[in-house]
């Protein structure tokens, strides 16, 4: 397994440690760093400037989201980041769910979310190769522009700018089935936003129609401490966050999710603490075992016995959210 560096997005501002962080990640063999966008920074501008304080470490988003442009701008960015870093870009993208496609980016969100994933995938594959003017006649992206409020003077196009690479790698973020049977099938990678080593199985059927190479890079929180439950706060703040108040009480992806790992009940009491406004009391119903089971977090020996785990299933790279040094240096000699 490869290791990542996960930076996330910005809170308030920018992080001013995360250049040192990520330098240091780069010296230790890190391959790859990845920034990611909510409602806030957005993932490009930040990994841009990474990419002008490094040298060889990847550059990963996880992820842009689908809704914030069309694909044809997202391809000028790929297109424009990997000249500027040198073919180091990995571009990771998703859709993200309807709260935040329609309450932040102003977007329907698409009553098939697997078709207009596939379109946008294709609209920017066809940018990026520049090998004829883009061309897709699609439900949710026409290029040219064929709706009934159009001029009709579209002309196909094709970018002005080379490729530095024709096939810069597409990772996506999926959760549902359906989505990661299609991902395996028209993506380069899978960017898990939950991973839990002990449920690989479920996995299985999907991943076995993988190519040769196809990443599987799941985010995953670690912390080298004493004490775990201590260390298992920031995981289960993340999933209470996530779990409760990233969706609605009737469609919430993540929450489907911690359901299908084995925790249904857990997520439904979790959503009604959250939309309570008892974010705390969320928080620490969030199971001890389940925010251990999708993290690595304890003393050292802990860590690297809990990856031997890792190792047996078909992950090929480890996304680690830590901005603790130390974090970095064990996972970096432990794998």
């Amino acid at each position: 397994m490869r290791l990542g560096l996960a930076l996330g997005y910005w809170g308030r501002g920018p992080d001013p440690r995360h250049v040192e962080l990520v330098r240091e990640a780069e010296d230790l063999g890190y391959h790859s760093v990845w920034t990611s966008e909510a409602w806030g920074s957005d993932a490009f501008t930040t990994l841009t400037w990474i990419a002008a304080h490094t040298s060889r470490i990847g550059l990963g988003t996880a992820i842009v989201q689908m809704a914030a442009r069309t694909p044809t701008a997202t391809a000028m960015h790929a297109l424009t980041l990997d000249h500027l870093s040198g073919g180091r870009l990995l571009l990771g993208m998703g859709l993200s769910g309807p709260q935040v496609v329609e309450g932040w980016y102003g977007r329907p969100f698409p009553s098939s979310p697997l078709t207009l994933t596939r379109e946008y995938v294709e609209v920017v594959r066809q940018a990026v190769r520049r090998e004829a003017p883009v061309r897709l006649s699609g439900r949710y992206h026409s290029h040219p522009y064929e709706g009934a409020d159009g001029t009709g003077l579209g002309k196909p196009l094709k970018p002005i700018t080379h490729p530095l690479r024709p096939d810069i790698p597409v990772l996506l973020g999926a959760e549902g089935p359906k989505n990661i049977a299609q991902t395996v099938r028209i993506a380069d990678g899978w960017l898990p936003l939950y991973w839990s080593p002990e449920r690989a199985h479920l996995y299985e059927p999907a991943l076995a129609e993988a190519a040769p190479g196809f990443m599987v890079a799941p985010l995953v929180h670690a912390a080298v401490c004493d004490d775990v439950a201590e260390g298992l706060l920031p995981v289960k703040a993340m999933l209470g966050f996530y779990v409760g108040g990233m969706g609605h009480a009737t469609r919430n992806f993540h929450a489907d999710l911690m359901a299908r790992m084995g925790y249904p009940d857990e997520a439904a009491h979790v959503q009604r603490l959250f939309a309570e406004g008892r974010r705390d009391d969320a928080i620490a119903a969030v199971p001890d075992a389940f925010a251990d089971e999708i993290s690595l977090v304890g003393p050292r020996e802990r860590i690297a016995e809990k990856l031997t785990l890792w190792r047996k299933g078909p992950v090929t790279d480890l996304l680690i959210t830590s901005p603790d040094p130390k974090t970095l240096r064990t996972l970096a000699a432990l794998t």
